[in-house]
């Protein structure tokens, strides 16, 4: 369970959780440490709305890594518009949008519906509580942080996602066989509790 614990410390790129961790479960971890750094600070600057930041990490950690991936550098284009939005900027954020988010949308159309729900927030008086208030949410930045961190575990050849998240996926499929093929056994009603049901 604590080499679990340490991978999912790890690949999400919580060092200083994954050090106490290794000290206090005496874990040994198969990746130095250290070299989350990078990873760690991207992350910071994107949950800080540095977006003009990211963009140079990343351009220096992998030049090609944003060209590779255009639904990613959507993303991160698509977060400095909400930055914008944010601060209410909205002249800097239309100009924005129409320079540099419209040519990705003419050149890739699977990220027009996400653009047009980012558009949507100007046509409203306060974009926080409109019907796409989600995108200026602190948890649009984390998924974006994690997309980029997927990203450049993958970069790197790291697995990009957890032990424990293929873990739950495994026992979440496994349920789901068992009942389409309707075999009581004790069914695993919430993940998060580990509340079992046993007259499944």
């Amino acid at each position: 369970m604590n080499s679990l614990v340490m991978d999912y410390l790890i690949t999400e790129g919580y060092r200083d959780a994954a050090e106490s961790f290794k000290k206090e479960a005496g874990v040994e971890s198969k990746v130095d440490l250290d070299t989350m750094a990078e990873r760690i600070k991207i992350r910071e600057a994107i949950n800080e709305g540095k977006v003009d930041e990211v963009t140079e990490m990343i351009n220096d950690f992998d030049p090609e890594l944003l060209d590779m991936k255009p639904m990613l550098y959507f993303h991160i284009q698509q977060q400095k518009l909400i930055e914008f939005i944010r601060e209410n900027k909205m002249e800097e954020a239309l100009t924005f949008a129409q320079r540099e988010l419209a040519p990705q949308g003419e050149e890739h159309p699977e990220i027009l519906p996400e653009l047009e729900r980012c558009m949507a927030l100007f046509a409203f008086p306060d974009p926080e509580s409109s019907p796409f208030g989600d995108l200026l949410k602190p948890s649009h930045k984390h998924l974006v942080a994690g997309e980029l961190n997927a990203a450049i575990l993958e970069s790197q050849n790291e697995q990009t996602t957890t032990k424990l998240h293929s873990i739950m996926r495994i026992l979440l499929w496994a349920q789901d066989q068992l009942t389409q093929n309707k075999i009581v056994y004790p069914r695993m009603e919430d993940i998060s509790s580990g509340l079992i049901n046993r007259d499944t």
